[in-house]
């Protein structure tokens, strides 16, 4: 994610959330959390002592270098309501352990429009948490693609299914493999949730074939929508 936005008190700059992600009645501000125009999710989280994966400097590096989604970090976003102009922080976090990779909320602070006044039960059972995540899981990843039934089978899109153990099994031919490129997200999603370092090398190794092809499918399925952009710097 960038060092920092854009413009000031642009909230979307990383891309993690948009306007477009929130429900009718809500939107987001042109601030940051605290009426800031910069950034202050870290400095949110030392205060609330929250940060629940520290790390040394060498082994949040090692997690920047390698091709795993971050387990740290997470976003403080602020929105509003339009109506009652109540004011909600919620916390985004990309979950490595998801089949497929995903976003979830992780923290919500709740302010009622006027210091003073109650929360209730009723306003917190609107707060569309759920929707959020959706709109946010769709976009970045594309999670129509999949649906998952009974029993942990996935459904793709051809009507094809597979279980999550077969996921890492040899990809086959692009060619003759129906949801081949489907397959290839799963796959890296699936690796990386396992806390592979390098996922493409490892993909390369299950199906037989040389790094650069297991790199070339896995540009393929980003450039199709079903995994998110890597990262500047980083490989496949």
């Amino acid at each position: 994610m960038p060092a920092s936005p854009r413009r000031p008190g642009d909230q979307s700059y990383d891309g993690l959330i948009i306007s477009a992600d929130l429900p009718d009645g809500w939107h987001l501000a042109s601030r940051f959390p605290g009426e800031r125009d910069d950034d202050a999710s870290e400095q949110i989280d030392a205060i609330l002592g929250y940060n629940d994966q520290a790390m040394t400097d060498a082994d949040r590096q090692a997690q920047l270098d390698s091709e795993a989604d971050e387990t740290v970090d997470g976003r403080w976003r602020y929105i509003e309501h339009s109506a009652t102009a109540t004011r909600v922080l919620i916390r985004l976090q990309r979950q490595t352990f998801a089949v497929p990779e995903e976003v979830r909320i992780t923290g919500v602070i709740y302010l009622p429009w006027r210091p003073g006044d109650p929360i209730t039960s009723q306003l917190l059972r609107e707060l569309p948490t759920a929707r959020i995540e959706a709109s946010i899981n769709k976009r970045l990843f594309a999670m129509t693609r999949t649906e998952t039934i009974t029993g942990g089978k996935i459904v793709l899109p051809s009507g094809r299914k597979v279980s999550e153990r077969d996921l890492l099994k040899p990809l086959g031919d692009p060619k003759k493999t129906p949801d081949f490129y489907e397959l290839v997200a799963l796959q890296h999603g699936r690796l990386a949730g396992q806390g592979d370092p390098n996922p493409s090398a490892t993909m390369a190794e299950i199906s037989g074939v040389a790094l650069s092809t297991a790199q070339g499918w896995v540009t393929r399925a980003r450039a199709r929508g079903l995994l998110p952009p890597g990262r500047q710097g980083r490989a496949g």
